[in-house]
Order: C-alpha cells, then sequence, then structure tokens
C-alpha cells in the first residue's frame, strides 16, 4: 500500500455513538450501557440500544460518506463488541462487523483510521476488576488491540490507541457525569496513570506486530488558555493551564512523564511510571492527534489548589448547544504550542465540530449556515497554523452524522448528515454540502499545505 499523496479531509464517530446492536450479535454491555440504566445520571432518551443503527446500515453511510467526497473516515471498535467480556472470549461476529466496513472503506477509497477506545470499556471488567484502577487493565488493552491489529492492520495503516483520556478522567472520575460515574480525584489520577500505560503497551504491541505497516498515536483534547489579562501572572497561568490539560496527558506520551510542574504541584496523586513504562511511553507516538472544540481564559489564583489556576470563561462570544464559546483563534494558537512543544511532529485533527439546535424542513433538510461558518472560520485558523509552520496533514470533522450526545441523549446535533432518530432516515445538511464542495475544490487553494507520513509510516489503497 501506497500513502495519501494529499491532504486527508475526513469525518469522525465513534462506536457508542452511532452503532447501535447495543445487545445483538454477541456483543457486551459496556460501561456507558450501564450508565445509560442508572436513573438519574442521563437525560431519559439517553440509550445506545439502537442511536443511528449503523451496524446494520455501514454500507449506507459509507455510500455517504463518498457522497461527501470524504478522503478518510475516523471511527472507533466496540471493545465490547470484539471481546464480549473484556478479555477471553473473541465474538467472531464482532470482529467481522469492523472487517466488512473496513472493506467497504477500502472499495469506495476511503482511508479507514481507527481508534481503539473511545470510552466503552467493557463493563465485565469495571465489575470484576475496578476498570481503569486496576494496574492489570494495561496488558488487557494491548491483547485487545493486538486482536484488532492481527484482524485489521494489512489495510488499517492509521491507528488512535485512546480517545481523550482528559475526559474518561475528568468526566468518569472528577466530575461523575460520564461513565463509571465515580467523583473521587486520587482515583482518577490512578486511572488516568493506567490509561497512559495502557497506551504505552498498546503501541509496543502495534510495532511488534506482524501488520506494523502504519502509524499509531493517542487523541488527545485540549482547550487553549489565554490570559485573562496582560499580566505577567496570568501569562503564567496560562501556560500552567496548557500544561496541567494539553500535557497531562501529551507529555507521557512525548517526554515519557508528567509536566514537571505537574508533579510538584500534586504530588503524590501522580504516581510514578516504572522505569519499564517510561520506556515505553516516550516518543511512543507517530503523529499527533488532537480534538478541539473551545478556549477559555486563565488567571492566576494561589487560592485553587494543585496548578494555581482559575478557569474563566469568554463572556463576549456566541455559544454552540453545549454552550461551549466559538474561539476559532484559539484553535490556531493550541496546534502552534503542541507543535512547539513536542517537536514538530506530523498533526491531525481528529475532532473538531459544534453542535446546533439544528431545524429540518418537512423533507429533513437541515439549512446551518451557522456550522458553515464554525468550519469556515476553523479552517482558516488551521491554515494560519500551517503558516507558522505546523505540519499539519488531515482534518476530520465532528461528526459524520447526528449521534448520541452521552448523557446528554440525542439533544445535540453535531452532524453534517441528519439522523432522524424514530426513522433512521439519513439526510446531508447543507453544511454536508458544503463540505463537500470544499473537498471537491481541493480544500486550501493553493493545495500546497500539509505534508503527509511517507508510505513507511501511514497509508490506506486509495
Amino acid at each position: 500500500m501506497t500513502a495519501p499523496n494529499t491532504f486527508l479531509w475526513g469525518a469522525a464517530t465513534s462506536a457508542f455513538q452511532i452503532e447501535g446492536a447495543a445487545h445483538t450479535g454477541g456483543k457486551g454491555p459496556s460501561i456507558w450501557d450501564d450508565f445509560c440504566r442508572s436513573p438519574g445520571r442521563t437525560a431519559p432518551d439517553a440509550d445506545g440500544a439502537i442511536t443511528c443503527d449503523h451496524v446494520n446500515r455501514y454500507r449506507e453511510d459509507v455510500a455517504l460518506m463518498q457522497e461527501l467526497n470524504l478522503d478518510a473516515y475516523r471511527f472507533s471498535i466496540s471493545w465490547p463488541r470484539v471481546l464480549p467480556t473484556g478479555r477471553g472470549y473473541v465474538n467472531s461476529e464482532g470482529l467481522d462487523f469492523y472487517d466488512k466496513l473496513v472493506d467497504a472503506l477500502c472499495d469506495a477509497g476511503i482511508v479507514p483510521c481507527v481508534t481503539l477506545y473511545h470510552w466503552d470499556l467493557p463493563s465485565a471488567l469495571q465489575i470484576e476488576l475496578g476498570g481503569w484502577e486496576n494496574e492489570s487493565l494495561p496488558q488487557l488493552f494491548a491483547d485487545y488491540a493486538t486482536i484488532m491489529y492481527d484482524r485489521l492492520g494489512d489495510r488499517v495503516r492509521y491507528w488512535i490507541t485512546l480517545n481523550e483520556p482528559w475526559c474518561s478522567v475528568d468526566g468518569g472520575y472528577f466530575a461523575g457525569v460520564h461513565a463509571p460515574g465515580i467523583r473521587d480525584r486520587a482515583r482518577g489520577y490512578l486511572a488516568g496513570h493506567n490509561l497512559m500505560r495502557a497506551h504505552g503497551m498498546a503501541v509496543a504491541a502495534y510495532r511488534a506486530s506482524r501488520n506494523n505497516q502504519g502509524a499509531i498515536s493517542l487523541a488527545l483534547n485540549s482547550s487553549y488558555y489565554f490570559p485573562a489579562t496582560d499580566s505577567r501572572e496570568d501569562e503564567a497561568a496560562a501556560e500552567r493551564g496548557m500544561l496541567d490539560f494539553a500535557g497531562w496527558f501529551g507529555d507521557p506520551i512525548y517526554f515519557g512523564d508528567y509536566p514537571p510542574e505537574m508533579r510538584e504541584a500534586y504530588g503524590d496523586l501522580l504516581p510514578a511510571f516504572s522505569d519499564e513504562d517510561a520506556r515505553l511511553l516516550q516518543k511512543s507516538i507517530d503523529f499527533l492527534s488532537i480534538n478541539y472544540y473551545t478556549s477559555e481564559l486563565a488567571r492566576h489564583d494561589a487560592s485553587v489548589g494543585g496548578m494555581r489556576y482559575r478557569r474563566e470563561q469568554f463572556t463576549d462570544r456566541p455559544r454552540t448547544s453545549t454552550n461551549w464559546a466559538i474561539v476559532p483563534e484559539g484553535f490556531r494558537e493550541l496546534l502552534v504550542w503542541l507543535d512547539r512543544r513536542y517537536g514538530g511532529l506530523p498533526m491531525y485533527v481528529t475532532e473538531n465540530g459544534i453542535a446546533l439546535p439544528d431545524h429540518a424542513d418537512d423533507a429533513g433538510y437541515v439549512d446551518d449556515p451557522d456550522r458553515v461558518a464554525y468550519l469556515r472560520d476553523h479552517f482558516a485558523a488551521a491554515r494560519s497554523a500551517m503558516d507558522a509552520g505546523v505540519n499539519l496533514c488531515g482534518y476530520f470533522v465532528w461528526s459524520l452524522l447526528d449521534n448520541l450526545e452521552w448523557a446528554e441523549g440525542f439533544s445535540k446535533r453535531f452532524g453534517l448528515i441528519r439522523c432522524d432518530f424514530e426513522t433512521l432516515t439519513r439526510t446531508i445538511k447543507a453544511s454536508g454540502r458544503w463540505y463537500a464542495d470544499w473537498i471537491a475544490r481541493g480544500g486550501w487553494a493553493d493545495n500546497g499545505h500539509g505534508a503527509v507520513l511517507d508510505s513507511s509510516a501511514a497509508g490506506g489503497e486509495r
């Protein structure tokens, strides 16, 4: 296989949010299935049983990707669909589904980009072992990853181990608003530590596998922190905020440990990596993967524990349905910050998009000029970062389809394609048509920015 020779324009989804078939085809339950059944934890309609029914409609969805002119598609594997209890017995029907999906993408000329973990831990591992707090989880994750490398690695050239470990910890262990719904910071830092160890082991397994013909990374998410004022104190606070957010999981996968500032601030809350863990983690990414949605302000505040900064919201910006401020210039600054800190690695934006209160006409069509404006402004910000030297190689819009927005149910619509959750009818929105035209016209006008990894590192038949 050869590497794609153009910038990759794509769209992204995750398994729990679109697949459905939650209780069929041999799939085991996940912590999100359990969380959605917990009274009072989620919106009344939050249920992954059907969602977009992608498992049964994937061919229709691949055809829609072709209509959008997508170069690539990022999706995640449901760990409990492949290993119903997280280990041991392998569900052949689950493996076959992903095999057929990858074949359909390759036949359509769309590069498959696979995420191994997008938050849906098998329930059995949470119940029997305590989930990510258990030091044995990283090896079990690497074992699962190896199954996927062996089955799909002859065609998949882009791999992401974990999606947004920051969200797994912040939502799942600090705030308790995501599965598994724990509110304990010490347990959260331990879970985050084992997520890092899992990444390191899974990357080592990939690099040792017979199908090691591509590139692998971890999907970071981060806001960009602007200083609340021009004071030196707030400028320093904003940098501490960046280390506390992007650096928390970015530094280990590049330098082999957490930022020194975090070590000093949090002390024993941050577990120590063994020498072997550090060795596996250092330079354990072939490219940078970043998900961006919003930016914030940081103000120095010595009374705040840990990193001594207080987060503040922009008050003068339009906001999305998720109440996130729209700050495209923060996107540019984040890309530049990541590029400077992590050695100018090739970079892919693996999620960026906006939830809006879409209104469909009688035919199901959505005219969404605000989404078009959002994408146009963020594309321009990304291009500005490239002009500043960032080696941006691809851009995946979140999301391909309206889907289940986790605990918030179906109330937040991010899709380029509308899904009617009663009939499951798909309708490409105005933004999807705009994006298809953008790709057809070559994206950036001169088409001269954005290298790609060479064929020894990444690819996929085109």
